[in-house]
């Protein structure tokens, strides 16, 4: 084992990276910016506040190299893939760090080395300086070179990338994810759209990416999260007003903060002061979705839950859940007296299409109480605009993908290519708030300002996820104690960090909507309750 190791560990100088990253728990909210953005602040930094680029690339070499040797201690050599651009700065950075650290170290250049320019060309200059020689790539040569205790960085291709990756990008890309070696990728994945999350052609599957400045809304949206891993960040001393009026894209959540705005209950509250939620679904065959609905929202504290749905589910909710008051309506007749009593309505979780379900959205609609819409109220929204009133202010729908393409009269595809478009989009066309649900699930409430839920993992990938949030919302927008906007980013971030605590002890395979029920009440009140 080479002597070089030991040091690395016991090093006093190194920061504190061992921190969780931010991906896994942000502590407060943060701003995501859009490549352009991103580029600006970089310019801000170095024009208006007199911070060399060389000064901020060293910085962020620095960065990337401390955080591959928490990462990865065991690191004996480092293969270096860079590109043309500031990034490939970045890359020749980490790559003298490393040599000076006695690391064995390889520089694939997929360039010319002569054009690189400005910073990059000092940093590719630096490294050259001491010994290290940047090899043009050849995609049998970098396999042969690379072998155990070895760490591939990925300087290629930065945030300014808005076509498929080709030529030998795409062959580099390709033998990196073929490696089956940890991969650490500088501010993105080269591939990956720092706008909207989406794999360009193909892109590096990053162990953990490093990013700067400012973060980058495509690494938490789309399929940004899957490529990226996890995700460091450093601001690399930016001052606050460097990003002073400069647009921001989305705002990364964190529960924490949201938590800390909520107030404690009264001494002398009672079920009057908490609203009454009415939850309307639950069509033959389908009741197994609106108990999901009714038992999340229970949780979460209503002063008091009505059910509307078909009489055979009426017995079931009797022996489950009897603090659910539940009513058979078999027509629109039998809902209009709940609606007139409910304070907030969701409808939609095992709703349906047929005569029964368009009975139970008109006449929901037509009470003109706030609403929440899921599931098949959406699909059949989508088949009777007519139905949209003229304010629709009171009203959050809820689609995944599948359903905002049919809102939107566009496809999936459409949809997931420009998540943070289409969510303004249904925000605007709609007159109402949007939660966009997907990995990344965005929230806009104003046709505008969005957020955006930086938790949740692929064992949400289940039935009834959707019918457990749309349970949380409802459960927190009838109380009327919570603001609206406060409500909604609440419910999505309980539900993701319910599913992630649940997952960190058990794993992925087997997660049941339902047992985040529990987990998101606790959630709730460990911030609330004054004896935890």
């Amino acid at each position: 084992m080479s002597s070089h190791k030991s040091s690395h560990r016991s090093n006093p100088s190194l920061p504190a990276l061992s921190r969780t990253p931010f991906s896994a728990a942000p502590k407060s909210s943060a701003p995501l910016y859009l490549a352009n953005e991103a580029r600006e602040l970089d310019r801000r930094l170095i024009e208006q506040h007199g911070i060399p680029g060389y000064s901020l690339m060293r910085n962020a070499g620095k960065f990337a190299f401390d955080t591959l040797l928490r990462r990865w201690p065991e690191t004996e050599s480092v293969h270096v893939l860079c590109g043309s651009g500031n990034n490939a700065g970045d890359g020749y950075v980490i790559a003298r760090l490393a040599k000076e650290s006695g690391f064995d170290v390889r520089v694939f250049s997929l360039c010319d080395t002569n054009k690189l320019k400005g910073d990059a060309k000092r940093a590719y200059e630096d490294a050259k300086a001491l010994g290290i020689a940047a090899i043009p790539f050849d995609a049998m040569q970098f396999e042969a070179e690379s072998g155990n205790d070895c760490v591939i960085v990925d300087a290629m291709l930065g945030t300014g990338l808005n076509t498929a990756v080709k030529g030998v990008y795409a062959e580099a890309i390709k033998s990196c994810n073929q490696s089956a070696l940890p991969v650490l990728a500088i501010d993105i994945p080269s591939g990956l759209s720092a706008d909207t999350g989406q794999v360009l052609g193909m892109s590096i599957k990053a162990d953990v990416t490093v990013t700067f400045i400012g973060l980058k809304l495509g690494l938490f949206t789309g399929q940004g999260r899957h490529y990226a891993g996890e995700i460091f960040f450093d601001a690399l001393s930016a001052p606050d007003a460097a990003s002073h009026k400069l647009p921001v894209a989305a705002q990364a959540l964190a529960l924490g903060c949201l938590l800390n705005q909520l107030e404690r209950r009264p001494a002398h509250a009672h079920k009057g002061h908490y609203g009454h939620a009415l939850l309307i679904g639950g069509n033959h065959g389908y009741g197994g979705a609106v108990m999901m609905a009714t038992k999340a929202c229970l949780r979460m504290g209503p002063g008091l839950t009505s059910v509307a749905t078909r009489a055979e589910y009426i017995p079931a909710f009797t022996g489950h859940c009897p603090e659910a008051m539940a009513k058979s309506v078999p027509h629109l007749n039998n809902l209009k007296p709940l609606t007139t009593k409910a304070s907030h309505i969701l409808i939609g979780p095992g709703l349906g299409q047929d005569a029964w379900a368009e009975q139970m959205l008109f006449t929901a609609i037509e009470s003109g109480k706030p609403l929440v819409l899921d599931a098949d109220a959406l699909n059949l929204l989508s088949t009777h605009p007519e139905w949209l009133p003229e304010n629709t202010a009171h009203w959050l729908i809820t689609p995944h993908p599948g359903e905002a393409a049919r809102l939107l009269k566009c496809t999936t595809a459409e949809i997931e290519q420009d998540r943070l478009g289409s969510v303004r989009t249904l925000s605007q066309r709609y007159g109402c708030s949007v939660i966009l649900k997907g990995s990344g699930t965005l929230i806009c409430n104003n046709g505008k300002d969005v957020e955006l839920c930086p938790y949740g993992n692929p064992g949400m990938a289940s039935g009834g996820m959707g019918d457990v949030l749309s349970g949380l919302l409802i459960g927190l927008l009838a109380q009327n104690t919570i603001e609206r906007k406060l409500a909604i980013a609440l419910a999505v971030c309980l539900h993701a960090c319910a599913a992630d605590a649940l997952v960190e002890k058990q794993g992925e395979c087997g997660l049941l909507a339902s047992d985040l029920i529990p987990v998101a009440r606790t959630l709730l009140n460990r911030q609330t309750c004054p004896n935890e």
